[in-house]
């Protein structure tokens, strides 16, 4: 069985964009390969956060994975830093890829462009990081979204190149995209984000997201009840297409185009198509947060796990440079 490696930075709670763009699609895998999520706290620290919230934040993440359908059985849930696996093998790609190639990724200049008083050294090797998360666990799939293609190639690079010059020992992984790559904001403009202040999340309450789905923007061409519509011009419909079953849809498509329906009347059946799929994510989330003694023992022991499967990975690479492969874990 091939290994599938993702990561997610704990942000907390998700929203529509993380469980239609990335989780429902991990789901669907966990069955088919061996897999392992970590919960990226590393990569999270490269931006300015509150050192008091990362714990918090990072058990939030978990409980709602595992309400999202993330089978405890099936996957290897772990946070990053709890595996010194994940530093060690950085620092030893560092020095097979030239500076050049990370300043030329389009998530650094990016991100550089966002955190001006920030620009620090752990954005810069971001990726390569990233490798060292893939390749620690010899993954040859990665579900991935479309901004995270530069960065694969990138893994795929380094182990060519750590290939070359010291023999064959990593895999170059495949990027694996996920069926529905973009979530839009509700401001139907920008990428669902919750520092976008745009994101409807999974664990928010009926009426909440009524609040925001009220006012969200719809076809700027209807502007009356009576004017057609065009659904694919729409950016609530684009939410249809991700929880209405298709023969409403359908209804929803001939409603809009002829004005039979209106726009506050899409957003409705849109809202009962929603719960019809967070409903029972927030459900289950309602029984684990009263099992988080429970879910903390469980990234314990996976990670317990991960140290050992890094650990192999480390003395092979370290034999492999003429290092002493002496690693406690």
């Amino acid at each position: 069985m091939k290994t599938l490696f993702t990561g997610i930075q704990p942000t907390g709670s998700l929203h529509l964009g993380n469980y239609f763009g990335a989780v429902k699609n991990w789901v669907k895998l966990q069955h088919n390969f061996e897999t392992y999520i970590s919960i990226v706290d590393l990569h999270a620290i490269t931006i300015l956060y509150n050192p008091k919230d990362m714990q918090k934040r990072i058990l939030d993440l978990a409980l709602n994975l595992y309400a999202c359908g993330i089978d405890k059985e099936k996957t290897t849930l772990f946070v990053q830093s709890e595996v010194p696996g994940h530093a060690d093998l950085t620092w030893m790609f560092n020095t097979v890829i030239p500076i050049g190639e990370l300043e030329r990724m389009t998530q650094f200049k990016d991100k550089a462009k966002q955190n001006k008083k920030n620009v620090n050294m752990g954005l810069l090797d971001y990726p390569v990081l990233q490798a060292a998360d893939i390749l620690l666990y010899k993954a040859g799939i990665v579900p991935v979204g479309e901004d995270q293609i530069q960065h694969i190639e990138l893994t795929r690079e380094i182990a060519r190149r750590f290939n070359s010059r010291y023999g064959k020992t990593f895999p170059e992984c495949e990027a694996y995209l996920t069926e529905t790559p973009r979530v839009m904001g509700i401001d139907g403009e920008n990428k669902m984000s919750k520092s976008k202040n745009n994101a409807i999340g999974l664990l928010e309450s009926r009426d909440d997201i009524w609040s925001k789905l009220a006012g969200a923007k719809t076809d700027p061409a209807r502007i009356r009840r009576s004017d057609a519509g065009d659904p694919e011009k729409c950016n609530i419909f684009s939410y249809h297409k991700l929880v209405t079953p298709e023969e409403e849809r359908e209804e929803i498509i001939h409603g809009c185009k002829t004005a039979g329906i209106g726009c506050v009347d899409c957003k409705k059946r849109l809202l009962k198509s929603l719960f019809n799929v967070l409903g029972p994510i927030q459900e289950r989330y309602s029984k684990l947060i009263l099992e988080k003694k429970e879910i903390i023992e469980i990234l314990e022991s996976n990670a317990e796990k991960c140290r050992k499967v890094a650990k192999n990975t480390i003395i092979e690479a370290k034999e492999k440079m003429g290092l002493k492969p002496v690693w406690k874990i």
